[in-house]
């Protein structure tokens, strides 16, 4: 009888829109897309490594590849290292907004937030000049002169993919900013979607720390 009950219970919470799992749906909703993100990206990362152990061409050395010049000096990975800085430091301007939202500060939430989206349009920008320097150098996706051919698909697919992930965070961000700013979830009492946004954010973050790891260590 309390099994039924049970049931009969999930059920109506459902079909009335509640939180049958005592969780907000908005944020039920976004750990289920970054799950099924998380399978996407664990491919793509997957097939990266297959392809590059099964390679018979040199594959070619990071520090060179992606080495800056600045005058007559050449500093390995260093774009790599500060877009990285940025990208982290920019889940630390999003926690501290999704603090500032539940404290029902609005001018703070909504200016950390904003700060936030910039950090991301500052490293989406910067991998664009990464792109432009690789393309300079010759790397097509169906090419590479410096070594295995197979290096130039993988990387412009999967920082592609990636960067097409934190453009969207961006816009995203800057969306709910704007609400913040305006008053609208002041006046529903309810910041969750802050919080949610912060997930997404996170989850992008932490995605880098993979590709870093495997593109440009490894």
């Amino acid at each position: 009888m309390a099994a039924g009950s049970g049931w009969r219970g999930m059920v109506a919470d459902w079909s009335g829109d509640k939180a049958a799992f005592h969780v907000p749906w908005g944020k039920a909703m976004m750990w289920i897309f970054l799950l099924s993100d998380t399978f996407i990206f664990g491919s793509f990362l997957t097939g990266y490594m297959s392809v590059r152990i099964a390679a018979t061409a040199a594959w070619p050395n990071p520090s060179q590849v992606f080495a800056l010049t600045i005058g007559h000096t050449t500093f390995p990975l260093l774009l790599i290292a500060i877009m990285t800085f940025i990208l982290i430091s920019s889940s630390g301007t999003m926690a501290m907004a999704v603090n500032y939202a539940y404290r029902r500060d609005r001018a703070r939430c909504a200016a950390l937030m904003l700060l936030t989206a910039a950090f991301g349009a500052t490293f989406v920008g910067m991998q664009a000049f990464e792109w432009t320097e690789l393309i300079m150098k010759g790397v097509r996706p169906w090419g590479n002169p410096m070594g295995a051919a197979q290096f130039g698909a993988c990387f412009f697919m999967i920082t592609g993919f990636h960067g097409l992930h934190v453009s969207a965070g961006v816009a995203y961000l800057c969306t709910i900013a704007r609400r913040v700013w305006r008053g609208r979830y002041e006046r529903s009492g309810n910041y969750d979607v802050v919080e949610i946004a912060g997930l997404y954010w996170h989850f992008v973050d932490l995605v880098w720390v993979f590709i870093f790891a495997l593109f440009y260590l490894w």
